[in-house]
């Protein structure tokens, strides 16, 4: 197998700009394909952003929020989907894109989307989480089944899911079955469960206990620990590529509130996600970051604190060895006592049928 180089972007949304957003996006794919990146990754929902919002404030105070997300997310043949197409083309790039996909069926239904765009403008894999997790279920829709395809590149075996969906066993066991070599899982920039301790709420300024109980959920341990889990049991390459929160989603999300402090405290202390790559056996992978002017390369574990672009080089020829072992999907199986079925079938919410008469073209209506 050829080596493949992957650009992770961990990089913050134009926070609730679509297009803006996508322009960035389209900077940054002829950015990674100067240095010479034959798949690029963007984190989960990056057009037009993540609705961390609905994780720290009342949802009766969210109504506006949710309007902009709904007038900022993006069709699947939107002008912005078509302007990544079109730079994915011109690059000879297979990009991979969250996005926040509005229904054309309904103003307010939105799903939590990822596609994997080939280097032809072709899109290969559309796919809407199968569950939104927690208090993303106040902003998306579940998804279904028809986006847990496995894309045959010129680059590898290349599959995809989106958050929490990698701590589903069954999802994971879909894309193993169908010889993945390389696994993107893409995240947010922070999942607060908690506001921190030491911080204040309400007129009164109580300040909120601090132990075990109120500790906020680690995004870095639990990401690494999930994702390494998936390459150890595939014995693929993974792509761990999440979001950063800049200064102007922070000001977004906490306009308007009449107690700003706990939620600007939540997310400024909350554990920030990382950008890194992990080997067959679920271990951090050497990558490198390039300077944009002289192409220099700099050794790099991981994107965390900042934004950029990591790039790594994947031999998968790597994936082989592993499987001598425990291949899960294979000789490591015992395909006569477990069976798993999956429905890709996309849903849609209502279904019509024309029935003709054999005389014409007249329906039976008329």
């Amino acid at each position: 197998m050829p080596i493949t180089r992957i650009a992770a972007c961990h990089v913050a949304p134009v926070f609730l700009s679509a297009r803006k957003t996508t322009e960035k996006a389209v900077k940054l794919i002829h950015e990674a394909a100067k240095h010479k990146a034959n798949v690029i990754v963007f984190p989960e929902t990056y057009i037009p952003a993540f609705p961390i919002w609905s994780s720290l404030r009342p949802p009766s105070e969210n109504h506006d929020l949710f309007q902009r997300m709904v007038h900022e997310s993006i069709y699947i043949d939107g002008d912005e989907i078509h302007a990544i197409r079109a730079a994915a083309k011109a690059t000879k790039t297979v990009v991979s894109l969250g996005f926040s996909e509005k229904s054309h069926f309904s103003t307010a239904t939105l799903y939590n989307s990822n596609l994997m765009i080939s280097d032809n403008d072709n899109v290969l894999v559309h796919h809407r989480k199968l569950m939104p997790t927690f208090f993303e279920k106040l902003t998306w829709s579940p998804g279904d089944g028809h986006g847990l395809h496995v894309y045959q590149s010129p680059y590898g075996k290349i599959g995809q899911l989106i958050c929490g969906e990698n701590t589903n066993p069954l999802a994971r066991y879909a894309l193993m079955a169908q010889g993945e070599q390389i696994h993107i899982s893409s995240w947010p920039a922070i999942w607060p469960t908690h506001v921190p301790a030491g911080a204040t709420v309400g007129g009164g300024g109580k300040e909120i206990p601090s132990g075990g109980r109120m500790t906020n959920y680690d995004n870095l341990a639990a990401n690494h620990i999930r994702a390494a889990c998936h390459c150890f049991e595939a014995k693929c390459f993974g792509v761990v590529c999440a979001g950063y929160l800049d200064r102007q989603a922070i000001e977004t999300i906490t306009a308007g509130l009449m107690d700003a402090g706990p939620v600007i405290k939540a997310l400024e202390e909350s554990s920030q996600a990382a950008t890194f790559f992990l080997d067959p056996s679920g271990v951090l992978f050497p990558a490198f970051t390039a300077s944009e002017e002289t192409g220099e390369q700099q050794h790099r574990d991981l994107l965390q604190l900042e934004e950029g672009i990591l790039y790594a080089d994947l031999d998968l020829d790597k994936c082989i060895e592993g499987k001598q072992y425990h291949d899960v999907v294979g000789g490591y199986q015992r395909l006569d006592v477990f069976q798993l079925q999956v429905n890709r079938t996309r849903l849609e919410p209502v279904v019509f049928t024309e029935t003709f008469q054999s005389k014409g073209t007249e329906t039976e209506d008329e």
